[in-house]
C-alpha cells in the first residue's frame, strides 16, 4: 500500500462508547442523538488505466482517514476487488457511525490500486483523491466525482464517484446494464437525493443497552428485478461478557458459603461423619477461594468486553465466553420496510483450562454417576440419585423462600385484624393458605422422612445406645451376615433407606443395596482385639426401626402446621360471621352494640396466639427439614470427594459462558421486538426457543467441548427472565441482574419506565419467561472427515434427535397457546410444520456432513421468533462462513438477491464485512485459520474466497 498509510485495521477501535455521550441519550436511554448525520457512501471508478495499457485492472480502493491530530493516514475500510474492469462499481461501501469521532471537516483520502493477486499482498498503485465529509454532504445530489491523480501527478488514471446512501431511502433505478460479466458498468444512483428527509429512527442501530465498539460495514447489491437493495451489517461486543459470570460467581460463592454454615449448624455428629464434615468443607472452602481468586481478578479488567480467542485457556478468564459478539443485518429495499435480522457468535461454551484429555462433561457425568455408588460405599453414605440430590436442594431453595414469605403474609394478616379490615383480612388469609400449603406440600416426600432418619443415625447419642444393647442377641440373629460383612465388605445384605423412594427398583442387586454402612459405629473402631471383626447391624426393610427414634414425630410435626393454619383460618371464618352479622342489625342496634362492643383490637388479640402457633410450627418444620436435607447433600458431596467438587466447578463454568451468552441473545431479541404485539403474547404465554448452532467436529479435543456444550446449553433450562421497571433511565440502572442459585437462576432484565408501561400486563407483574435451548450440531472440518470414515458421530446423532424433539414439543406448545398469526411474516411460504418434517427426515438420515439440518433449524428458529446463536471453537473462523452463507441465503430467499450476485456478496461479506474484522480483533491479522488441505474437506458454501486463509496463530 502506500507509504504513509497507518494501519491499523479497517475500522477504528477507539469508537466512542455509548456510555461517554450520557447527554446524547433520549428517554429510553438506548439511543443516541448523533452529532454528525450518519454518514455512508459507496464508491465507483471510471476510466482507470492499468500500469499496461492493454490490461484491465484489477481494482480496490483503499480508504483512509487523516488523522487531525498526528497529520498521518488511519485506515479506515478497504473495497472488495474487481477484476479486469476499467469502470468498477464496488459492492462494499463505507460508513462512518454516529458514534465515530468524524465532522464535516473530516479527511478522507481514497487511494486506487491495481491488484496483481486476491491477497492484495502484491499491488500497484493507480491514483488518489481526497475529499472531506462535509463536501459530500453538501454536493448536489449528495454525489462527488472526483480526479484520481497518479503518481507522477497528471491527472490522468480516471475518475471515482463517491454516492452517499442513507439506510431507508432507496431509488428505484433501472440497472439492468449492470451486471458481473459486463465491463463497462455504470455508476447508479443508489439513493434519493438530498433533498429528501432521511429517516432516523434507528440511526445508531444500537440494540440495546449492554452493546458497544460497534462494527459496521455496508453494501449494495442487485435484485432479481434490477433494483438495488442497501445492506448493512454492524456487530457489537457485549458488556454481559464479563458482568453476567461476575454475578454468577459472586451467587456461587455465596451459595457454598451458605451450604458450610448449614453444614455446622447440623450439630453434634459421630466422628465418622464429623470427619467426613470437615472434609467437605473444606472443600468448598477452596472452591470458594479459587472463585474469588478469579472474582478479584475479573474486576481488574478494563477495555474490551469480549474474551479473544487467543485467551480462551486462560485461568483467570474460564468463565467468560469466547468471543461473545451481536450481529444484526439490516435490509433496506425499495417500497419495503426495513428488515433486521440477528444472530449471536460465541466460542462454544467449554472448559478450556481444565481441557479434555478425559472427555466433556456428558461424558465424565455419566461415568460418574457409575463410580458414584462405589464412592458411597468406600466413604460409607448413603447413595442419593441425582435426582434425590435435586429434590434436597430444591426443598432447601423453597423453604429459604417460602419461610420468610409465611411470616410476612402473617403479619399481614394481623396488621388488618389491627385496621379491623374484613376485606383485608380475606386477603391476606387467601395468600397465607396458599404459601403455607404450597409449604407443606413440598416437605410432604419421603425423602424428608428417610434423611431425618439417617441423620438421627449419624448422631452420637444413637451409637452408645446401640452399644448399650446386647451384643450377644445381635449376633445370634445375624452372626453368619456378621461373617459375610467382615469378609467382604462390599458383598454385604443392608438395604439403602432411600431404596423405597422413587428412582430405586425394588430388585436392585446386592452390590447396589450395599451403598451404605448403617451401622456408624463400625466405621469408628474396626478391630476388637488383633484382626477381630465388629459385629456389623444390618437391616432388611427399607427405612431402618430404632426404639429410641419416634418415626412418627416427624408426621405429627409436619401435621401441626396444616392444623395451626386451620385454627387460623376457623378464628378469621368467626370474626367475620360476626362482623356481617352486625351489619344486618337496624341503626339503633348497631349504635347499642359499638357503645358495649369491644374496641377494633381485639381481632387482632383473638388471632395473634394462633398466628404465632402457626409461625413457630412453619420455624420448627423448616429447622427439621433444613437439617436433613443439608445431610442429603452431605452425604452426596462426602462420596463425591475429590470427582464431584471439581465437575461442579467445570459446570460451572461451561454455564456461566452459556447464560452469557443466552442474556446477551435474550436482552437483544427483546429490544428488537419490542413493538411486536404478537412476540410479546409469544414470550410470557410460552417463552421462547434459543436455538444454538455449532460446527464442531466429533473427533480428538472438539468432542469433548461439544459434550461440554450439550451440558452447558441444557443447563440453560433452569434459567428464567424476568422484566422489570428500571429505577431510572440511565444505563448504570439498565444493567441485567442475575439472582437465585445454580439449580434455578432468574436474570433480571431492567427496562426504561416509558417502555415497561408498554408490555403486556402479565409481563409487568412479573411473570417469569421461559427460555427453551436448543442445540443441534454438524461437523464440516477435516477433523470431522476423519470421525466420519474412522471414527463415532454417535454423539452428533444423538444431541440432534434430541433436540430435534425438543423443538417439536415447542412448536406444539406454542400452535396450541399462540395464534400463528402472531409469528413473522416471511416471503418463503413453507409452512412451519412441513420444515419441522423436513428437519426431522434430515436428523434421522445417514448423511455425511448433512449442513442441510443447520439450515432448517435455523430457518425454523427464525419463523419462531427465536434466538439464533452460532459457534465453533472459537466463533471465528467457521463461525464466520456460518454466519455470512445464512446473512447471503436471506438475502437471496427473502429480498430476491440476483443469482449473479450470490457469491460476489458471500465474497464481501468474508473479505471486507464484519466477520474478517472480528479475525482481526482476535489474533491481530485478517486471515481465516484454514490451510488448503483444511479447505478442500469443507462443504464448497463454507469455504472463504482466495486471498482471504492462510496459516496464523489463533
Amino acid at each position: 500500500m502506500e507509504d504513509g498509510t497507518k494501519h491499523l485495521g479497517h475500522c477504528r477501535v477507539d469508537m466512542k462508547e455509548l456510555s461517554t455521550n450520557p447527554g446524547g441519550l433520549t428517554a429510553a436511554g438506548v439511543i443516541l442523538t448523533p452529532k454528525l448525520p450518519h454518514v455512508e457512501f459507496s464508491l465507483a471508478c471510471n476510466d482507470l488505466v492499468a500500469s499496461g495499457r492493454d490490461r484491465k485492472p484489477n481494482a480496490l480502493i483503499q480508504v483512509a482517514v487523516i488523522d487531525p491530530h498526528e497529520q498521518c493516514l488511519v485506515s479506515h475500510a478497504c473495497t472488495e476487488i474487481v477484476e479486469a474492469n476499467r469502470d468498477p462499481l464496488f459492492l462494499t461501501g463505507v460508513t462512518f457511525p454516529p458514534e465515530y469521532p468524524a465532522s464535516p471537516e473530516t479527511l478522507v483520502k481514497l487511494t486506487v490500486y491495481d491488484a496483481k493477486d486476491k491477497s492484495q499482498d502484491s499491488s500497484s498503485f493507480l491514483g488518489s483523491a481526497t475529499f472531506s465529509l462535509g463536501d459530500l454532504l453538501r454536493a448536489k445530489d449528495e454525489q462527488l466525482t472526483l480526479n484520481l491523480r497518479s503518481s507522477d501527478g497528471v491527472c490522468a488514471a480516471g475518475t471515482v464517484v463517491v454516492s452517499r446512501l442513507k439506510m431507508g431511502e432507496m431509488e428505484e433505478v433501472d440497472v439492468d446494464h449492470i451486471t458481473t460479466d459486463i465491463p463497462a458498468q455504470k455508476c447508479p444512483l443508489v439513493c434519493e437525493s438530498a433533498s429528501h428527509a432521511c429517516i432516523n429512527r434507528d440511526d445508531s442501530l444500537l440494540t440495546g443497552p449492554v452493546f458497544k465498539n460497534p462494527v459496521c460495514k455496508v453494501y449494495r447489491f442487485q435484485t432479481v428485478d434490477g433494483k438495488w437493495m442497501l445492506v448493512r451489517e454492524q456487530m457489537e461486543e457485549c458488556t454481559l461478557s464479563f458482568s453476567i459470570p461476575r454475578q454468577l460467581l459472586s451467587l456461587y460463592i455465596q451459595e457454598d458459603m451458605k451450604r458450610i454454615q448449614e453444614l455446622r449448624e447440623l450439630g453434634e455428629l459421630s466422628p465418622h461423619w464429623d470427619n467426613l464434615r470437615k472434609e467437605v468443607m473444606t472443600r468448598y472452602g477452596g472452591i470458594i477461594s479459587s472463585y474469588q481468586d478469579t472474582l478479584a481478578e475479573l474486576d481488574k479488567i478494563t477495555g474490551p468486553s469480549f474474551k479473544p480467542s487467543c485467551c480462551k485457556a486462560q485461568k483467570s478468564l474460564e468463565f467468560i465466553p469466547v468471543n461473545l459478539h451481536t450481529q444484526r443485518m439490516r435490509v433496506t429495499c425499495p417500497r419495503k420496510a426495513d428488515a433486521f435480522y440477528d444472530i449471536v457468535t460465541v466460542g462454544a461454551p467449554a472448559a478450556h483450562f481444565q481441557g479434555f484429555k478425559c472427555g466433556g462433561l456428558q461424558r465424565l457425568l455419566s461415568r460418574y454417576e457409575a463410580e458414584k455408588k462405589s464412592f458411597s460405599t468406600a466413604y460409607q453414605c448413603i447413595y442419593y440419585s441425582p435426582e434425590h440430590t435435586a429434590k434436597a436442594q430444591e426443598v432447601l431453595s423453597t423453604m429459604s423462600h417460602l419461610h420468610p414469605l409465611i411470616a410476612s403474609l402473617a403479619d399481614q394478616l394481623l396488621q388488618a385484624a389491627q385496621e379491623h379490615s374484613s376485606p383485608g383480612l380475606k386477603d391476606a388469609l387467601k395468600n397465607l393458605s396458599d404459601k403455607t400449603e404450597q409449604f407443606a406440600h413440598t416437605l410432604k416426600d419421603e425423602l424428608v422422612k428417610s434423611a431425618l432418619l439417617a441423620l438421627h443415625a449419624a448422631r452420637p447419642g444413637y451409637v452408645s445406645k446401640n452399644q448399650k444393647q446386647g451384643q450377644v442377641q445381635a449376633g445370634q440373629q445375624q452372626g453368619h451376615v456378621h461373617q459375610s460383612v467382615s469378609s467382604n465388605p462390599g458383598s454385604g445384605q443392608n438395604q439403602s433407606p432411600v431404596q423405597s423412594l422413587p428412582g430405586h427398583s425394588p430388585a436392585t442387586s446386592v452390590a447396589e443395596s450395599t451403598v451404605m454402612c448403617n451401622n456408624v459405629e463400625g466405621s469408628q473402631t474396626t478391630t476388637r482385639g488383633e484382626g477381630a471383626p465388629v459385629p456389623q447391624k444390618c437391616q432388611q426393610d427399607s427405612i431402618p426401626h430404632h426404639k429410641e427414634y419416634d418415626e412418627e414425630e416427624w408426621d405429627r410435626v409436619w401435621a401441626s402446621v396444616a392444623k395451626s393454619l386451620n385454627c387460623v383460618i376457623a378464628m378469621v371464618d368467626k370474626l367475620q360471621e360476626e362482623d356481617n352479622s352486625k351489619q344486618e342489625l337496624n341503626p339503633e342496634q348497631q349504635l347499642a352494640d359499638v357503645i358495649t362492643s369491644h374496641n377494633p383490637g381485639d381481632w387482632r388479640e383473638q388471632l395473634c396466639p394462633l398466628v404465632t402457633r402457626l409461625k413457630e410450627c412453619v420455624t420448627e418444620v423448616v429447622e427439621r427439614a433444613k437439617r436433613a436435607m443439608t445431610f442429603v447433600l452431605l452425604q452426596e458431596a462426602a462420596c463425591s470427594i475429590p470427582q464431584g467438587l471439581l465437575l461442579q466447578q467445570r459446570r460451572d463454568v461451561v454455564f456461566s459462558q452459556a447464560l452469557a451468552a443466552l442474556s446477551c441473545g435474550f436482552i437483544m431479541r427483546l429490544y428488537a421486538g419490542m413493538e411486536d404485539k404478537g412476540f410479546l403474547r409469544q414470550l410470557h404465554l410460552v417463552g421462547l426457543v434459543a436455538q444454538f448452532e455449532s460446527l464442531l467436529s466429533t473427533y480428538s479435543e472438539e468432542i469433548g467441548m461439544l459434550e461440554d456444550m450439550e451440558i452447558g446449553i441444557s443447563d440453560l433450562n433452569r434459567v428464567v427472565f424476568r422484566i422489570t421497571e428500571a429505577k431510572t433511565d440511565d444505563l448504570s440502572d439498565l444493567q441485567p441482574l442475575v439472582c437465585g442459585r445454580r439449580d434455578h437462576v432468574t436474570v433480571e432484565v431492567p427496562l426504561p419506565r416509558l417502555v415497561f408501561q408498554s408490555l403486556p400486563e402479565e409481563i409487568k407483574e412479573g411473570k417469569p419467561v421461559r427460555v427453551f435451548p436448543v442445540l443441534f450440531n454438524v461437523g464440516i472440518n477435516e477433523q470431522q472427515t476423519i470421525a466420519e470414515r474412522f471414527g463415532d458421530i454417535s454423539l452428533q446423532e444423538r444431541i440432534n434427535q434430541k433436540n430435534f424433539e425438543i423443538l417439536e414439543a415447542y412448536y406444539k406448545s406454542l400452535s396450541e397457546k399462540v395464534p400463528l398469526e402472531c409469528l413473522p411474516c416471511f416471503q418463503t411460504q413453507t409452512d412451519l410444520k412441513e420444515l419441522l418434517e423436513t428437519l426431522g427426515q434430515n436428523v434421522v438420515t445417514k448423511k455425511k456432513k448433512n449442513v442441510e439440518i443447520l439450515w432448517l433449524a435455523g430457518t425454523i428458529c427464525r419463523r419462531l421468533n427465536g434466538i439464533r446463536f452460532t459457534s465453533c471453537k472459537s466463533a471465528k473462523d467457521r463461525t464466520s462462513m456460518s454466519v455470512t452463507l445464512e446473512q447471503c441465503a436471506l438475502l437471496r430467499d427473502e429480498h430476491q438477491l440476483s443469482k449473479d450476485y450470490f457469491i460476489r456478496a458471500l465474497d464481501c461479506m468474508r473479505r471486507e464485512g464484519c466477520r474478517i474484522e472480528n479475525v482481526q480483533k482476535n489474533i491481530r491479522c485478517r486471515k481465516y485459520a484454514f490451510n488448503m488441505l483444511q479447505l478442500m474437506a469443507f462443504p464448497k458454501c463454507y469455504r472463504p474466497p482466495e486471498g482471504t486463509y492462510g496459516k496464523v496463530d489463533s
